[in-house]
């Protein structure tokens, strides 16, 4: 008797139905190494910090969000335990096997927004795709605002990062 096993449905990526994210299904069995074996849940929140954190690694960009987003980060910053928000400006779709991410960007005045947008995409591709092992399809880039060098300290606070 012929035994046939279908490996495709064995190492394909799944998603759970009860939580958000994705479960990267593992292979099963002895002849498998033991780093293989078992199942790895990837929740979105998790691939929108990871976008929100590599695309402020890149200098020109002053801050993450839109105007009303930047405008509710800045009063919870300002309540005792509020903190701030690293998936501010950041929206990600995470499928069973690839993520799409967008950005609403704040850049710094002087920087090249199409030479900012590649590097902030190329940026996050990376790093999404790394830790997550998850293909990234897509990094959709708005550029919302352009901070200006006279912008007093109002505008600045949130952790954003200046173009020496």
């Amino acid at each position: 008797m012929s035994e046939t096993t279908d490996r495709t449905n064995a190492n394909a990526p799944t998603r759970s139905r009860n939580q958000k994210g994705t479960t990267l299904q593992g292979r099963r069995g002895p002849d498998v190494p033991p780093g293989m074996r078992g199942d790895v849940t990837v929740a979105d929140r998790v691939v929108a910090k990871i976008a929100g954190m590599a695309a402020r690694e890149i200098p020109e960009i002053h801050k993450l969000g839109g105007g009303m987003a930047r405008a509710f980060g800045a009063v919870r910053e300002r309540v005792p335990g509020g903190g701030s928000d690293i998936t501010q400006g950041v929206s990600v779709e995470v499928g069973e096997r690839q993520a799409a991410v967008d950005l609403d960007l704040v850049v710094e005045y002087g920087a090249s927004i199409a030479d900012t947008a590649r590097d902030v995409r190329a940026n996050v591709i990376n790093a999404v795709e790394r830790m997550t092992g998850l293909e990234v399809v897509e990094v959709n880039i708005a550029v919302n605002d352009v901070h200006l060098p006279d912008e007093g300290e109002e505008s600045e606070q949130g952790g954003g990062r200046r173009v020496a």
